[in-house]
């Protein structure tokens, strides 16, 4: 079955040389092949998911016993949605590679189809407290989600109320974790704190690649919108939307 077509400046060269060394024993041919999928993957998770699971596929074909290959499968079809596939290849990938890093991404495509319970076996898990810093406070991120899942409200809150909110980073996983923190504060109620911990978020990311500066306007908007309607009939206010599954990077 032929795969998406990978352009012609397109080219394993581009790939880190730990991942060229991974493919290497595919040979020349199937490897320059497989790289220029998994550039192509890379190139286009952000804007076109589904596309990239699509390169993500025809790699797989070529090197399903690359644990690499089919760890960039697994990340690809969490971004495009495809929940079940993410599973599948991701617990593959750690087969393959024994690394735990993905496990928050695992948790996360439980909470996805509908197993919230599964996600907080997978965070009380031993391995997690292995994982680096960034990482476990993705796994963090999910387990609140999941407390939300299942109408735990306030343990959400609980769950992300750790010391590290008041790190001196600056990085976008503080900026993450503040924003899921506001996230949680805003769904019990308390709007102002929510606010307040939205600021703090854009602090911790000057360059905004948490996207913590759309996020306030976002939010600013809700509360305005609630405000108006509260002026024009005495009606429940809706509570915001909630917000998309957390993306470990």
């Amino acid at each position: 079955m032929p795969g998406p077509l990978v352009p012609d400046d397109v080219t394993d060269a581009q790939l880190d040389r730990d991942v060229r060394r991974a493919l290497s024993g595919l040979g020349p041919f199937l490897a320059r092949e497989v790289g220029g999928h998994l550039v192509m993957v890379g190139l286009l998770i952000d804007d076109d998911p589904e596309a990239a699971w699509q390169h993500a596929l025809a790699a797989r074909r070529r090197g399903a016993r690359i644990g690499l290959v089919r760890e960039a499968a697994g990340l690809a079809a969490y971004r495009a949605g495809h929940y079940a596939e993410a599973l599948a290849e991701l617990r593959t990938a750690r087969r393959l590679t024994g690394s735990d890093e993905q496990l928050p991404v695992i948790a996360d495509s439980e909470r996805a189809l509908g197993r919230p319970e599964r996600a907080l076996a997978l965070a009380a898990s031993p391995e997690v407290a292995r994982l680096d810093l960034e990482h476990r406070v993705e796994m963090l991120i999910v387990e609140a989600g999941a407390r939300a899942d299942l109408g735990q409200l306030d343990a959400a809150v609980v769950t992300l109320g750790v010391g590290l909110l008041d790190s001196r980073a600056t990085a976008p996983w503080l900026a993450r974790l503040r924003m899921a923190y506001a996230d949680a504060l805003a769904a019990v109620g308390r709007e102002a704190e929510a606010r307040h911990w939205l600021e703090r978020a854009a602090d911790a990311d000057p360059d905004d690649l948490s996207g913590a500066q759309e996020r306030i306007a976002e939010f600013d908007g809700v509360v305005l919108t609630e405000l108006e309607e509260d002026a024009d009939a005495e009606e429940p206010r809706a509570q915001p939307a909630a917000r998309p599954r957390s993306i470990p990077s």
